[in-house]
């Protein structure tokens, strides 16, 4: 197969003629896309696997307002207490009781570790961890935790 084969030419590689192609073999097409796909893919799955990415979304997603939401709370809260090192757990096996009495400058969160399903030791069984105490105007957040009863900021 001659290197200096006319575009086209039978003996030489197919190239696209017209479009967005134009000059390029499909071989070339190919690897080009695959060259900008697969490391994008990559990094993706690390920023996934390392937790950044949920970190990402919550620092987009949790607004001042949701303070007031208790889904939003419990999710912010819930990365929270797995990433700043309050628990070694993994997000799903733990459980968060909210305490609807509370005022909303003192709503306490009883953080429970599930055993059951795909978390360890399945007996069934739902320890305290340690309670969160919400001070929802003043966007603060207290723990118990190593000191039941006597609460002091969480570990950012």
């Amino acid at each position: 197969m001659p290197a200096d084969a006319p575009p086209g030419s039978p003996n030489g590689p197919r190239r696209f003629s017209s479009g967005p192609f134009k000059g390029r073999t499909l071989r070339q097409h190919i690897m080009r896309r695959l060259i900008l796909v697969l490391p994008l893919s990559m990094l993706m799955i690390v920023l996934a696997k390392s937790g950044m990415m949920d970190r990402l979304l919550d620092r987009y997603t949790f607004k001042q307002t949701s303070w007031f939401d208790d889904t939003s709370l419990v999710q912010h809260l819930r990365l929270t207490v797995t990433h700043n090192g309050m628990t070694g757990d993994r997000p799903d096996c733990l459980l968060f009781v909210v305490n609807g009495d509370s005022p909303p400058t003192g709503t306490l969160i009883d953080v429970m570790q599930k055993h059951s399903g795909s978390c360890p030791n399945p007996d069934g069984s739902l320890p305290k961890l340690f309670t969160l105490r919400v001070d929802r105007t003043g966007q603060r957040v207290d723990t118990d935790q190593g000191t039941p009863g006597l609460f002091h900021p969480i570990p950012q």
